[in-house]
């Protein structure tokens, strides 16, 4: 599957909320042919139970997980700025 193709996924999976976290670095996600359970390890390297990261090593659920916790990350961040700035006044 083309890059862009996965990116569009991905995007629909994050946008429509179909990413639960159930556990410290484990996924369940809502594809659109069953639900997958993408895991990170301590290494933090990607996995999926999808056929598709089984055989391509990459897949739409892995990459909605990612993008999931970039922005996570990134929320995180603007609110410690915003508190440090509060703080600072």
């Amino acid at each position: 599957m083309p890059v862009d193709t996965l990116t569009t996924k991905a995007q629909r999976l994050l946008r429509q909320r179909r990413i639960t976290e159930i556990g410290e670095g484990v996924y369940n996600v809502v594809g659109d042919h069953g639900t997958y359970n993408v895991s990170i390890d301590l290494k933090g390297r990607f996995s999926c139970n999808c056929p598709g990261f089984q055989t391509k090593r990459m897949c739409s659920h892995v990459l909605a997980v990612m993008f999931l916790r970039t922005e996570l990350k990134r929320r995180s961040k603007t609110r410690t700025i915003e508190t440090t700035k509060k703080f600072r006044a």
